[in-house]
C-alpha cells in the first residue's frame, strides 16, 4: 500500500482523541511549547515476514520508554485491521517540540547505548523492519486545540 493511500485511510477523528493527551505530562515532554512550533511525526513501519510480533514486543517493553527519555512524546500506536497490512504494519505518532528538536531527538535516540543493545538483541534472528515511512505534520488553523 502506498503511504498516501495509507495516510488517507486513517481517520482524523481516530487520531485526535489520542493526541489530546499531548502536553499533559510536562515531566517527560518538557515545558509546554507554542502550538505553532509543535510537530507531529506519523511513522509507518513495514515489517519483515512474521516479524510484527517481535516489533510490537520491542516497542511495548523498550522503545516507547527510550523515546520519552530522548524528548519524544508518544501519542498513539495502531495496527491495521485488514490484510495485507494487518500482519506486517505498525503505525504511530510522536510529538516533538519543533522540527529541529525532532532531528536532535532522533540523533540522540540512535546513539543511545541502551537502544543499540535492545535493537541488536531483538534482531538476533533477523531484521525486523524492512521500511519506515515518516511524515512530519503541523496542526491546521482550524484543528481543535489539543491541550
Amino acid at each position: 500500500m502506498k503511504r498516501r493511500t495509507l495516510i488517507q485511510s486513517i481517520s482524523a477523528a481516530a487520531l485526535l482523541p489520542a493526541a489530546r493527551l499531548l502536553a499533559t505530562d510536562e515531566k517527560t515532554f518538557g515545558a509546554r511549547v507554542a502550538d505553532s512550533d509543535l510537530v507531529y511525526e506519523l511513522r509507518v513501519y513495514h515489517c519483515s515476514e512474521g516479524k510484527l510480533p517481535d516489533l510490537l514486543k520491542r516497542f511495548r517493553e523498550h522503545t516507547k520508554r527510550i523515546f520519552e527519555k530522548h524528548g519524544m512524546k508518544n501519542i498513539a500506536y495502531w495496527t491495521p485491521m485488514d490484510e495485507p497490512q494487518k500482519s506486517n504494519t505498525l503505525i504511530y505518532i510522536l510529538a516533538h517540540p519543533s522540527r529541529e528538536a525532532a532531528a536532535a531527538n532522533w540523533k540522540a535516540f540512535s546513539a543511545d547505548p541502551e537502544w543499540q543493545s535492545v535493537q541488536k538483541a531483538s534482531e538476533a534472528n533477523g531484521k525486523i523492519v524492512e521500511k519506515v515511512d515518516s511524515t512530519f505534520m503541523i496542526l491546521t488553523d482550524f484543528s481543535p486545540t489539543l491541550r
